[in-house]
């Protein structure tokens, strides 16, 4: 792709932000700490970017074109996964943003409690 255009210059940026993020930066490698017990690091990646350019009249045939682009990217860790003894759970560093994050990180806990209620009453009957 010529990078002497609008598109060219978006489309290398957009390549850029793709090399620095994938899967293994936002769920990282696993950290044995003994044969039970194994932790999981996730991240939250933001990033955004923007390009533009222009093409400027001249009195020559000669293409003249101005353009830049950038891009940012904002890696922070959010929670870790333990693995015990074959139990996950989750653990996060900061408090939940939002309620859909807070709804999210209360279903494993939920359903435990739940099914324990129905096990319960399955017994008493």
């Amino acid at each position: 792709m010529n990078e002497k255009s609008a598109n060219g210059i978006l489309s290398s940026t957009i390549e850029k932000v793709r090399d620095l993020v994938d899967v293994n930066t936002i769920v990282g490698e696993p950290i044995k700490v003994d044969s039970a017990v194994t932790i999981i690091p996730i991240s939250k990646v933001t990033y955004g970017f923007a390009s533009g350019g222009s093409d400027f009249p001249s009195k020559t045939n000669a293409e003249l074109f101005g353009g830049g682009g950038g891009a940012g990217v904002t890696i922070s860790p959010i929670a870790f996964l333990v693995v015990n003894n074959g139990e996950v759970t989750i653990k996060h560093i900061l408090s939940n943003d939002n309620a859909a994050e807070r709804a999210v990180s209360m279903m494993p806990d939920m359903i435990d409690k739940i099914t324990g209620a129905v096990e319960k009453f399955k017994k008493d009957e």
